[in-house]
């Protein structure tokens, strides 16, 4: 009976860190660009009370083994990066990623950090930067007198300047994509950090080949799905009554055992 006092235990704990999960999915349903996670667990090892092959009393040699499982424990969370929808917003200085990649921050203590959330906005020094002011990489310099941003989706920059009729280039927006991008480590504020899992990042071109393209008004919403994780909420916290339930069972059984030694 301890043992499925301890097993049914993990399994209360595993679906706690579900629901945690669940929650958290929930609670950034409109966070722009946000991934949905999904925490994944593994089964206990065993304990074999009695092996295959193993002849019994009886001579016989049984097919199978006796195994009795120790319950379950967390493995890893899992981001889904699958597309979000892109939702216009009508401001130039919004850019909504279609497809692979991120874009590249520069942290105030000088490393690097990826994000898909591209609600920028331009420093009192004229640089472009996320909402936290950290400088989106390649740095950009937007002119004081500028009228117009324009970023094509292959992520040229060009802005009007009062005064001048053509456009003036003022750089090249990159994209940068991991092969392991689940590997990545968030960190929170939409940014991820490269890891040894994720593997070291590759640059290039929005639309070149393996890359998204870069949408000027637009941004990346949540895709986290309400319904999907309403179903999961439930599924959860079923798993968690039957956890429960398997612990006051065997608890039920314990005391009866106790009581017969009493009589």
């Amino acid at each position: 009976m301890e043992r499925a006092l301890k097993t049914a235990a993990t399994g209360m704990y595993a679906q706690q860190l579900n629901v945690d999960a669940i929650a958290n999915n929930l609670a950034n349903v409109n966070t722009t660009a946000f991934k949905d996670t999904r925490v994944e667990f593994q089964d206990l090892m065993y304990e074999t009370l009695r092996a295959t092959g193993v002849p019994d009393q009886q001579g016989g040699t049984p097919p199978a083994e006796l195994q009795v499982g120790d319950g379950t424990v967390p493995s890893s969370t899992t981001r889904d990066f699958s597309q979000g929808g892109l939702t216009p917003t009508q401001n130039q200085l919004d850019f909504g990623i279609q497809g692979d990649g991120f874009f590249k921050i520069r942290m105030p203590d000088g490393t690097d950090s990826y994000t898909r959330d591209g609600s920028f906005k331009i420093s009192s020094d004229g640089n472009l930067v996320t909402s936290n002011g950290y400088i989106v990489e390649p740095g950009l310099t937007i002119p004081q007198d500028t009228t117009s941003l324009t970023v094509g989706s292959d992520g040229a920059v060009q802005a009007t300047v009062s005064g001048q009729t053509n456009p003036v280039t003022l750089g090249q927006l990159q994209l940068a994509k991991f092969i392991n991008p689940v590997g990545l480590h968030a960190v929170g504020s939409d940014l991820y950090q490269e890891t040894v899992g994720s593997g070291t990042p590759v640059f290039g071109n929005a639309g070149s080949t393996g890359f998204g393209t870069i949408q000027q008004g637009y941004l990346e919403s949540s895709n986290v799905s309400v319904v999907t994780e309403m179903v999961n909420m439930i599924q959860a916290e079923r798993a968690y009554e039957l956890n429960s339930k398997a612990i006051q069972t065997a608890d039920g059984m314990m005391q009866e055992a106790n009581n017969l030694k009493g009589q």
